[in-house]
């Protein structure tokens, strides 16, 4: 006998008996799993002859009939002693493994619901088994179950479908939709079938993904190698994994565990509604120079100013908190029109930037990765409803300003039906509208909201204006301190010589919340999230909206619109805070309590006074497609888009 063959034996004897006794303490079946037992009686199965197959090891759990399952341990390890047959056998195999003629012939065995159930060849898994082969070559036979409606049986048939594409194995997800999205996340159509190539720079690239990531894991991660590969793709490339060194590949994995771990939680969001109490107390004392610190900021543009509205707003955000905060901030501005928003990221943290807004939601990837590679730059991006832990997303209540305007509206219309022009079906607008209904009801009770989509084919505002309504809510917001056209933004009268007269103009103040955030770095109540993702959702209590009540609007109506202000302000009027019935005739509040702020966030439904509805996605205009799939109230309902071919 070889001396090594007898040695291995005796070490994977250890080894099976080990695994007998800490299973039997812990009242687990010690023994490998019996694939006769699982399958039910008279249970009719559909047969799929798979071929030559390289078994994931991990993956061999049992044997297909009871036989001599007690020699091997569940591990695969054997139990026998050295003076038996099967240990002279065992031996043997191993002798033959350690030389070159090697291991030749395939195992036997069945793949039920993704395990492995050996028919022939039991001690030559266990033999490969003890020097930890990856793989066991096997002729696989595939046993498929009637069709089932259990989330595991789902989860196993897109699998199935998926193996028909792939011809991978090892590629595990605990929910549904994981095959495709990673389909989409490699640059494939769902439906591609891989070529040779394809399979082998998979297997090659994965095998050394999975290797890093059991390395880095740490308790409390219970995502598969699978969905942690799908947070990287969305981060990092496929590339980047084959070609990174060891270390470094590693370096970036732990950097990513955070985002790993939060799309484990049933809520990965924390919605921050009002900034940090500790900042409140210490503003003064910073503007008095009491503190000392001094932070570069970077602001990050898609648009020139000078054609956007959007950023013109938040470039007047950043001229006040430069005015507010004087030498405590060194503020630089970046305009990126190729969309390299990462690399004018990178270049803002080489010259110094430790805080950067990014001031639209398209630069999140950008954002993700700066975040994951400098832990010590605060990196924010304008949105809601962003699961990085990373990134910050801030957003305002602009709903709040809404309810207000949805209130002119009712009093200062000649009828019942109010326009509503909605820009985008995205996180926030729904609440905006339901929130103008709301408000209209409070000040007429036969108030009906006639919404219309800007991101549809078509005119909005002219087809309601064609409708006779009369009274209009458009655009979200505008800039303070700027002019605006009647038509363009807020609400407006539509004269019966066909004059336009503003009523209310909702604005951002950028600058209030810039201020805010800014200063919470400065004076230490910047608070670490708690491995949850932190979304700044700030409303007029904060500073950072506004409405602009209109000169011309008649003296009862501009008080009632200055007691909500006040009232929206010092927190003590929620619009949600009242008995709510949705356009199906849902419940949604009793009115004895408000909404809880991520159901506001994430409201997908219209108040019963609302006509119209949120339009599918396959509706919109092309250019606003791409938002909506990144913000949308409906983005996890949507088939994944591939992205750039990565294998």
């Amino acid at each position: 006998m070889n001396a090594l063959a007898v040695e291995q034996y005796a070490q994977a004897l250890k080894s099976g008996q080990k695994y007998c006794r800490e299973a039997e303490a812990q009242r687990r079946d010690p023994y490998p799993a019996v694939l006769d037992r699982l399958i039910r009686e008279n249970e009719i199965l559909r047969q799929e002859d798979l071929g030559l197959v390289n078994v994931p090891s991990e993956l061999i759990v049992g044997t297909k009939t009871e036989g001599r399952t007690c020699a091997l341990a569940g591990n695969f390890m054997p139990l026998l002693e050295m003076d038996t047959e099967f240990a002279a056998k065992w031996i043997a195999l191993c002798d033959a493994h350690l030389s070159d003629e090697g291991i030749r012939d395939p195992i036997k065995c069945y793949e039920y619901l993704g395990k492995f159930y050996v028919q022939e060849g039991n001690k030559r898994v266990s033999v490969l088994r003890s020097f930890d082969a990856p793989t066991v070559p096997g002729l696989v036979t595939r046993l498929l179950p009637p069709a089932g409606d259990s989330e595991e049986r789902k989860i196993y048939d897109e699998f199935v479908a998926f193996y028909r594409l792939s011809g991978q194995y090892g590629v595990n997800f605990r929910h549904t939709g994981g095959y495709d999205r990673l389909q989409a996340a490699l640059g494939m159509e769902k439906d591609h079938v891989w070529t040779e190539e394809e399979r082998r720079s998979f297997r090659a690239g994965y095998a050394r993904f999975r290797s890093s990531f059991g390395k880095i894991s740490r308790p409390g991660v219970e995502a598969t190698a699978a969905e942690a590969l799908l947070t990287w793709l969305e981060v990092f490339s496929f590339a980047d994994i084959k070609e990174l060194p060891a270390a470094e590949l590693e370096k970036k994995l732990t950097q990513l565990l955070p985002e790993i771990r939060v799309q484990e939680e049933e809520k990965p969001i924390e919605i921050s509604t009002r900034p940090a109490e500790k900042e409140k107390n210490l503003v003064s004392k910073i503007i008095s120079a009491a503190i000392s610190e001094h932070v570069s900021v970077a602001f990050i543009y898609a648009f020139p100013t000078e054609k956007s509205a959007w950023t013109l707003a938040h470039d007047k955000g950043r001229q006040a908190l430069e005015i507010k905060l004087g030498s405590k901030v060194n503020v630089r501005t970046c305009l990126v029109l190729d969309r390299d928003y990462a690399g004018a990221m990178e270049q803002a943290v080489e010259d110094g930037a430790r805080v950067i807004f990014a001031t639209t939601p398209p630069m999140i990837d950008a954002c993700r990765q700066i975040a994951a590679k400098y832990k010590n730059v605060k990196v924010l991006n304008c949105s809601l409803s962003q699961p990085y832990p990373g990134v910050r997303s801030y957003y305002s209540r602009i709903y709040e300003t809404k309810f207000i305007a949805g209130a002119l509206a009712g009093a200062m219309s000649d009828g019942d039906l109010l326009g509503y022009v909605a820009n985008y079906p995205i996180f926030g607008t729904p609440a905006g509208v339901n929130a103008f209904a709301l408000g209209a009801q409070m000040t007429n009770p036969r108030a009906r909201v006639k919404l219309v989509w800007s991101c549809l084919p078509g005119d909005p505002q002219a087809a309601l204006r064609e409708s006779g309504i009369t009274v209009i809510s458009n655009r979200d917001a505008g800039t303070p301190g700027t002019e605006h056209r009647a038509l363009d933004y807020g609400l407006y009268r539509c004269g019966p010589d066909g004059s336009f007269q503003s009523l209310a103009l909702p604005c951002w103040n950028w600058g209030a919340m810039y201020e805010k955030i800014v200063l919470s770095v400065l004076n230490g109540a910047w608070e670490e999230g708690g491995g949850k993702a932190i979304n700044y959702w700030w409303g007029m209590s904060s500073g950072v909206i506004d409405i602009k009540l209109s000169d011309g609007l008649p003296s009862g109506v501009r008080k009632l619109g200055e007691i909500l202000k006040a009232k929206l302000s010092e927190g003590s009027l929620d619009p949600f805070s009242t008995r709510i019935v949705d356009q199906n005739g849902v419940l949604r509040c009793e009115g004895d309590g408000s909404l809880p702020p991520d159901e506001i966030m994430s409201m997908d439904w219209l108040c019963e006074n609302v006509d119209g509805e949120i339009p599918a996605f396959e509706e919109l205009l092309p250019r606003s497609q791409g938002l909506v799939r990144l913000l949308g109230v409906y983005r996890d309902q949507l088939e994944p888009k591939k992205v750039e071919k990565q294998l």
